[in-house]
């Protein structure tokens, strides 16, 4: 009687073991069901390349990942970098705000497309100036980083700032060192607004600095111009919030002088002309528009059109569809344009006709 008592809560013991077992069961598949489909089945891409959009790319990231399942790994390095990366199949995209040449593009297979539309500012670190107070040309700027305006109080920029007074600070110009897309978008406005610079220096991700120090990336030459008393700089205008960087108002083609905000980046995304601009390169340097800000640029993305991984190509297209109709708002907080929904439809358009698996078949 004992030892069948025994075998009957034996059994029953198994039994509420199995029941539990499918209980627990049952709730985790209907958790995983009510999860969206990416939290299932997380995809991760790696990216590397322009620091300019950095901040950007890493708040989509962080939402993305919860939202569709898409985990970002992006390196913030240089646009080189990012161009040499995807070329050498490193990574799965790169990232770049010089537009890279067709023949590149062509003899590398790779698609370029542009993501948002940011901005390059001048920053300064002088005693007692507030943000957006100094006024500067490019002409002044050139003069500046040719070694031909070295001292803050130079009859040349105290003629445009009549109504502060600058001191007698020795200027310390700050560079971005190494391949730099910043750079591409400082020295175009440059080129664009002196001669002098456009003939001795021109235009490049990489040039020869007559003047000043080097800084490793943009966030760098934030921390660098707010060490050094008298240094001026440039940096991405998504840098500048979190930074707590004093900014200088830039005159633009109209003769106007503005302030870098989101109104003026928006000015200068307005007068993009997207229907000449082979493989979405539009030019943005120093439009006209008496609001517009004169160091604007779009930055892009380039992704492999024969991709050895399918499945992360698809990703990346994935996470930037999902940033173009839901990360809209992230890119205003960053001090960044979100492209034209005409523009945005090209690129998906771009992406289907263009990006394919090793089967040859269409990623999407």
């Amino acid at each position: 009687m004992v030892s069948g008592q025994i075998f009957n809560m034996a059994g029953r013991s198994c039994l509420h073991r199995r029941l539990a077992v499918r209980f627990v069961a049952a709730v985790l598949a209907a958790a995983l069901a009510a999860l969206p489909s990416g939290a299932q089945a997380q995809q991760q891409i790696t990216g590397a390349g322009a620091t300019l959009p950095a901040p950007l790319y890493d708040a989509w990231g962080h939402a993305a990942e919860s939202a569709i399942g898409v985990r970002l790994n992006y390196q913030a390095f240089s646009s080189g970098t990012g161009a040499t990366q995807v070329l050498n199949r490193t990574v799965d995209f790169g990232a770049s705000d010089e537009p890279i040449p067709a023949a590149q593009l062509q003899s590398g297979h790779l698609l370029q497309f542009p993501t948002v539309i940011t901005a390059v500012v001048m920053i300064v670190n002088i005693p007692g100036l507030q943000a957006n107070q100094l006024k500067l040309t490019g002409e002044i700027i050139a003069g500046i980083y040719l070694g031909k305006i070295a001292w803050w109080n130079d009859p040349r920029v105290a003629e445009l700032n009549r109504d502060l007074k600058l001191p007698a600070l020795a200027i310390v110009p700050i560079f971005r060192a190494g391949t730099s897309g910043t750079n591409f978008v400082f020295t175009s406005y440059l080129s664009e607004s002196d001669p002098a610079w456009r003939q001795h220096v021109g235009t490049g991700t990489s040039v020869h600095w007559p003047a000043g120090a080097g800084a490793r990336s943009n966030s760098n030459a934030g921390l660098t111009v707010s060490s050094i008393v008298g240094a001026i700089g440039y940096t991405g205008s998504a840098f500048v919030t979190r930074n707590h960087l004093v900014t200088a108002q830039l005159r633009n083609k109209a003769g106007q002088f503005v302030s870098p905000d989101r109104a003026a980046f928006a000015a200068a995304a307005a007068n993009a002309d997207w229907t000449d601009a082979a493989n979405f390169a539009v030019n943005l340097i120093d439009q006209g528009g008496d609001r517009t800000w004169p160091m604007a640029a779009a930055t892009f993305v380039l992704l492999p059109q024969n991709p050895r991984d399918a499945a992360a190509s698809a990703a990346v297209v994935r996470f930037f569809d999902w940033a173009y109709a839901n990360g809209g708002k992230t890119a205003e907080e960053l001090d960044c344009i979100p492209l034209p929904a005409e523009v945005q439809d090209a690129v998906r358009q771009a992406w289907k006709t263009s990006i394919k698996a090793p089967d040859g078949k269409a990623i999407q």
